[in-house]
């Protein structure tokens, strides 16, 4: 009987695809036997998701969760959107969400992390659920915010469930008043960024490049209305100003009344409650954007899904 070597594991699992534990239990089940274990992998259907993983994904779930000071928004992506009311994929998203919330922000952490209830890792657990489904999925992308003091809100657009859907905010508000006295307005502040998609949170985060960029593109625009120099760029400084209304969300109007800017919502708010309120961050995921879909031939496809 060979060994089962950390080697073995390795040469299994770039083959397959499949989940480390799994590997493991494959060469073991096999005596060492690497070509045996590919097949022990392929009849249990734990050896499809690197043939998978080529294939466009930008369908699937957008996750949100909050536990007090902290909360995580990931995106996981599929190649359907039939995936997205599979059962044991919306609850993958959610614990994946719930692990986030604990860690560090980063993806490559996250897939390093015990997934509950199986002897797998988060990278492994979507291993195999690619095998069960049938569909690549990605973990795309995963963002964490927090507070010393405060609290950090949620809002889902279109769920599906608890915490999942097609868009999902957060958004951090820093104050020392109780969780329960912010809950409305970091609900209210969500659903704005849900609906307004700000770039940016206040003007100092504009970067640079962008601003200048604007600034060269408003400056063009007002040159060709023949102005003087000093006009254009009076002119320029006025436009400008309505681009940070457009991008920057404590200079956007309050999409509830109409009115209001929302630095002044959070300064109101903050008068309400009787403690400082500060909006530190937010963070928007909507399904899919800038994940460039191609074009798919369907007689290619069901071919190709006939031969795995």
């Amino acid at each position: 009987m060979a060994e089962v070597t950390a080697a073995l594991v390795k040469e299994l699992r770039e083959r397959t695809g499949a989940g480390m534990m799994d590997c493991k239990r494959a060469l073991s089940d096999t005596a060492g036997d690497i070509e045996a274990a590919v097949d022990w992998l392929r009849k249990k259907g734990l050896a499809a998701a690197a043939k998978k993983a080529g294939r466009t994904a930008a369908e699937g779930l957008v996750g949100v969760a909050t536990r007090g000071r902290a909360g995580a928004v990931a995106e996981v992506n599929s190649e359907t959107d039939f995936v997205s009311r599979n059962k044991e994929f919306q609850k993958f998203v959610q614990v994946l969400c719930e692990l986030a919330v604990d860690g560090d922000g980063a993806l490559e952490s996250l897939a390093r992390t015990p997934f509950p209830g199986s002897q797998r890792t988060v990278a492994e657990e979507l291993a195999r659920l690619i095998a069960t489904i049938g569909e690549n999925l990605v973990l795309r992308r995963l963002q964490r915010l927090a507070v010393a003091e405060g609290a950090v809100s949620s809002y889902v657009h279109n769920a599906l469930g608890v915490g999942i859907g097609k868009i999902g905010v957060l958004v951090a508000l820093a104050s020392s008043a109780q969780a329960d006295r912010l809950s409305e307005l970091g609900k209210q502040m969500a659903m704005h960024v849900a609906a307004a998609n700000p770039l940016y949170l206040d003007i100092a985060s504009v970067p640079a490049g962008a601003l200048e960029s604007e600034r060269d593109v408003l400056r063009e625009q007002a040159r060709a209305s023949g102005k003087p120099e000093a006009i254009v760029e009076r002119m320029v400084e006025g436009r400008l100003r309505k681009f940070y209304e457009e991008v920057v969300l404590l200079e956007q109007t309050f999409v509830v009344d109409g009115e209001r800017k929302i630095a002044k919502v959070v300064d109101d708010a903050a008068r309400s409650i009787g403690s400082p309120i500060r909006l530190t961050g937010f963070a928007r995921f909507a399904l899919g954007e800038g994940i460039e879909r191609q074009p798919t031939d369907f007689a290619a496809e069901v071919a190709a899904q006939l031969e795995n």
